[in-house]
């Protein structure tokens, strides 16, 4: 048996009687810095939610909340950014210089900026 089909069969049989993940081979399991903490998990929600609110956006409504890291010069070291779809095509997007867990429903912009937060066709707004 392969080490994938090991796997398949590992995660199909749920958690193992010594453990989450105990039969699964190592190299098919996600190392513990990849894991969210249940912490983090919820601070992307409410952060999910505000948007939601602060825009008025339908339950529907595609919304995406990450914590990254920059590396640039002048840059915090995480950053929260955020992007929502208002249409199929029509994407907005804004940054949050702190990370997630320290973001409050302030700290986003106002309702009124809704247009001014939307990605124009050929501008990649990678600056901000």
């Amino acid at each position: 048996m392969s080490e994938y089909e090991s796997a398949i069969q590992a995660w199909q049989a749920g958690p193992a009687a010594s453990g989450e993940g105990a039969a699964m081979p190592e190299s098919f399991r996600i190392p513990h810095s990849f894991k969210k903490s249940p912490q983090h998990v919820a601070a992307l929600d409410r952060v999910r939610a505000w948007t939601r609110e602060r825009f008025e956006l339908p339950d529907d409504a595609a919304i995406l909340v990450s914590q990254v890291s920059c590396m640039m010069p002048g840059c915090p070291p995480l950053e929260t950014v955020v992007a929502f779809w208002t249409d199929v095509d029509r994407r907005h997007q804004f940054k949050l210089f702190k990370p997630v867990m320290d973001v409050a429903p302030d700290d986003l912009p106002p309702r009124w900026m809704r247009n001014a937060l939307a990605v124009l066709e050929g501008i990649d707004g990678d600056c901000c």
